[in-house]
């Protein structure tokens, strides 16, 4: 259950654009599981996706199986299991109307909790029509562990994308409830040179403790525009959206 028998998955069965558009929008959501169970889910994220134009998905705590299409058709999908319970799969999934070039799943070093299940991150590159490369790091942080656990697992997923030359995304559940997490991930994102989408205290993002968990990075992109949108019945993380627009080179 806490070691799935296959870490990345893919789908991607469809044509679909070749590359990015160069103003594209990022939905951003903990969907609490509830993807594949809760009936509302397929016709409001089709209603999300023609409403704010949609083009990526970064979504955590979603389920899936193996070649299975995703709930917008014409959308391909990454995807890193951190859990598989009765031939099911539950961890952070990337969808997209253009197929990553690349994807590569990772596990956490440490679990949640002594026995717990490890948590999953999920490094993506997308092709813009310029030639370079958009990555997309999904990240589903560690929760219930020391501050120094915490710590070392950052390190870990950041490391995974040092090494990239352009524009980037961050985003995802970071659980981020105490000053020493936040200050920990501010250091790590001002690092890799990564600006944060400003939503605000006043905005319903998901919050423990007077912090908020779930955050959208980005650099060599420009933000037009970003938005909490309320959504209660589903999960119990509202979705962020925001809009970019890629910078020349």
């Amino acid at each position: 259950m806490f070691i799935p028998s296959q870490l990345h998955h893919r789908s991607c069965e469809i044509e679909c654009q070749s590359t990015l558009p160069d103003t594209f929008g990022v939905l951003c959501w903990n969907v609490y599981k509830q993807n594949k169970k809760h009936f509302h889910f397929k016709h409001y994220l089709h209603t999300l996706h023609q409403d704010k134009s949609i083009d990526i998905c970064i979504m955590q705590e979603a389920a899936f199986s193996d070649q299975e299409s995703f709930a917008l058709e014409h959308c391909t999908y990454d995807a890193a299991a951190n859990m598989e319970v009765n031939d099911g799969f539950y961890g952070v999934l990337t969808a997209s109307l253009v197929a990553s070039k690349c994807a590569d799943a990772y596990l956490s070093q440490g679990r949640e909790s002594l026995f717990g299940p490890h948590k999953s991150l999920l490094v993506s590159h997308y092709p813009l029509s310029d030639g370079r490369e958009l990555l997309i790091l999904n990240v589903h942080a560690i929760n219930f562990r020391e501050n120094r656990h915490y710590d070392r697992e950052l390190e870990h997923f950041l490391v995974r994308v040092k090494d990239h030359k352009g524009p980037m995304i961050i985003a995802g559940d970071f659980n981020t409830w105490n000053k020493i997490r936040m200050q920990k991930l501010y250091h790590l994102c001002r690092g890799l040179g990564l600006e944060r989408v400003p939503f605000s205290q006043e905005d319903k993002i998901k919050s423990f403790m007077g912090h908020h968990l779930d955050f959208i990075f980005f650099r060599e992109l420009e933000l037009l525009e970003y938005e909490v949108i309320e959504e209660d019945t589903i999960s119990d993380h509202n979705p962020l959206m925001a809009r970019f627009r890629c910078l020349e080179k």
